[in-house]
């Protein structure tokens, strides 16, 4: 996969690059940090400009974003709580949980979307609950603008930087990325302990 992407760089320039990302984003295991890195190094032998490479990775970025947010705008919360009504048990979900979701979301859903940019996969998945909580369409673009614009001007200097060894930094996000990963899955599964504790504590109270 990695040659046919640096050759579809090579001859589309830009709207490749547009492209590429746009269609990482609804589909995460293409490899953002490939397309950003080898789009600074293109920098270094081509007539390509570094702001031009982040700017229009930024496009291509925001329009995966706007797609899956629509998906997300198209999934009926009753669909989703039925979900969890039926398979919520694996986790020790209620319908309750996800209503408590989304109001957090609402509430703290923009610092949500900017730091998220910042995470492999997640990155992009999270346009998904934001379109599901129905969050304003004018703070979800400006969040995701503006988190995206960060990672892909440092990546893409960090290319043009490594010049011909831009392929090393590879190792260094693929690193970053196990570590985001982790953390988030430990994060996750806390949350969910907290959640069923919270409940637990909730049936007492009431009990006595």
């Amino acid at each position: 996969m990695q040659e046919w992407i640096i050759n579809f760089m090579n001859q589309f320039g830009y709207f490749g690059i547009a492209l590429l990302i746009a269609i990482e984003n609804i589909f995460p295991p293409i490899p953002s940090e490939l397309i950003l890195t080898f789009g600074g190094f293109m920098t270094t032998y081509t007539s390509m400009n570094i702001w031009l490479v982040a700017l229009f990775a930024t496009i291509g970025s925001m329009t995966g974003a706007i797609v899956l947010y629509g998906v997300g705008r198209l999934v009926p919360m009753e669909k989703l709580e039925w979900i969890i009504g039926k398979w919520g048990c694996v986790l020790g979900l209620k319908k309750e949980d996800m209503k408590r979701a989304k109001s957090w979301f609402t509430r703290r859903g923009t610092s949500t979307i900017f730091f998220c940019r910042f995470i492999p996969i997640v990155r992009s998945l999270i346009s998904i609950p934001a379109g599901m909580a129905h969050m304003r369409r004018d703070k979800f673009l400006l969040y995701t603008a503006f988190g995206t614009a960060i990672w892909n001007v440092v990546l893409v200097c960090l290319g043009a930087f490594a010049g011909a060894r831009w392929e090393g930094i590879i190792k260094y996000t693929d690193a970053y990325s196990y570590v985001a990963l982790t953390l988030m899955a430990i994060i996750g599964f806390g949350v969910v302990i907290w959640i069923r504790k919270k409940r637990k504590a909730n049936k007492e109270e009431q009990q006595l």
